[in-house]
C-alpha cells in the first residue's frame, strides 16, 4: 500500500491511498478518513459506493461526509467504482467499463480478467485496509449513490454477517429491469438471468431483506428516477413488512448537492447502529 496523500480535516486524517490488486489485476486506488477518535482506539467502519462515472475522489469531495463522521466516531472509506489502466478492457458508453464496474464479479470477456468488483470490495480490499488502519472490523456499515446505491443495497443482503447496518442513495434498485443494468448485467455475467438475482436489490428484498433497519433517500426531481425503480423497492418493503425507512424529497435531482443534504442522516444512522453493538 502506497500514501498518494494524507490531510488533516474535522480534527481526523482524509487519506488517498493506492495498490496493486491480485483480484483487478491492476493498480487500485481508495480513500479512507479516520476520524479524530481513531487516535484514541480502533472505530466503527462506514463503506461509501459511488455511482456511475465516479472514482473515489467524488465523494470524498462533494459528499460533506468527514464533518459528520468526525462527530460521530466512524472511519469512512471510499473505494473506486471499477478497475482502470491500459490493459484494462473499457467500452465508449459512460455506462459501461471503467468508472462503471456494477460492484459484480464479471464472467464474461472481455470483461473477465479485471472487473470483480465484488470480491474487490468486500473480500480483497477490506484485508488490506483492516492490515494497516486500527478499525473494527465487526462493525462495518455500508452505504451508496446510484450504482454504489444499488452495490450497497445488494452486498448488504447478500453479507449481513458482514455489513451491520445500510443505507442508500438513489438506488438503483431493480437492475434486471431497467436500462441501467439489463446492459451491464448482460455484459458482465451473460445472458442467463438466474446469474443476476444476487445483484436486483428489489429480489434480494423479496428473497432475503435485510435484519436491520434500512435508509433510502431519493429526489423527486431526479431525471434519472425511472430508471431506478424506487416504486418497485418500496413494494418489497411493503410486502416483507422490512424494517425501514424510505423517503422522496421534493425539488432534489441525482446529484452530490442532494447526497451532501442527506448525509449527517446517513452518518447518524449507521452510528445510531454501529455504536449499539
Amino acid at each position: 500500500m502506497e500514501t498518494i496523500s494524507e490531510n488533516v480535516s474535522f480534527g481526523g486524517i482524509q487519506g488517498v491511498y493506492s495498490h496493486q490488486s491480485d483480484a483487478c489485476q491492476c493498480e487500485m486506488t481508495f480513500a479512507v478518513y479516520m476520524p479524530p477518535q481513531a487516535k484514541e482506539g480502533p472505530v466503527p467502519v462506514l463503506w461509501f459506493l459511488s455511482g456511475l462515472t465516479c472514482t473515489h475522489e467524488n465523494a470524498m469531495i462533494k459528499a460533506g461526509a468527514q464533518a459528520w463522521a468526525s462527530e460521530a466516531g466512524i472511519a469512512l472509506i471510499f473505494p473506486d467504482t471499477s478497475p482502470r489502466g491500459e490493459g484494462v478492457a473499457d467500452d465508449d458508453a459512460f455506462d459501461l467499463g471503467q468508472g462503471a464496474g456494477f460492484y459484480v464479479d464479471a464472467t464474461q470477456a472481455p470483461w473477465l480478467p479485471h472487473f470483480n468488483m465484488w470480491t474487490y470490495v468486500t473480500d480483497e480490499l477490506p484485508k488490506l485496509i483492516f492490515r494497516n488502519f486500527d478499525l473494527l472490523e465487526d462493525l462495518q456499515g455500508i452505504t451508496g449513490h446510484s450504482m454504489g446505491g444499488h452495490g450497497a443495497l445488494t452486498l448488504a443482503m447478500n453479507l449481513p454477517d458482514q455489513y451491520k447496518s445500510v443505507s442508500a442513495f438513489a438506488p438503483i434498485c431493480h437492475p434486471s429491469v431497467s436500462e441501467w443494468g439489463r446492459k451491464q448485467l448482460t455484459a458482465y455475467l451473460g445472458e442467463d438471468e438466474t446469474n443476476w438475482a444476487k445483484h436486483d436489490a428489489v429480489k434480494l428484498m423479496v428473497d432475503k431483506g435485510f435484519p436491520g433497519h434500512i435508509l433510502i433517500d431519493q429526489g423527486a426531481a431526479d431525471t434519472s428516477i425511472d430508471l431506478l425503480n424506487i416504486e418497485q423497492m418500496a413494494a418489497a418493503i411493503a410486502a416483507r413488512r422490512q424494517p425501514a425507512t424510505l423517503r422522496i424529497h421534493q425539488g432534489y435531482d441525482h446529484g452530490y448537492f442532494f447526497v451532501a443534504s442527506f448525509m449527517e442522516d446517513h452518518i447518524a444512522h449507521h452510528a445510531n447502529i454501529l455504536h449499539s453493538l
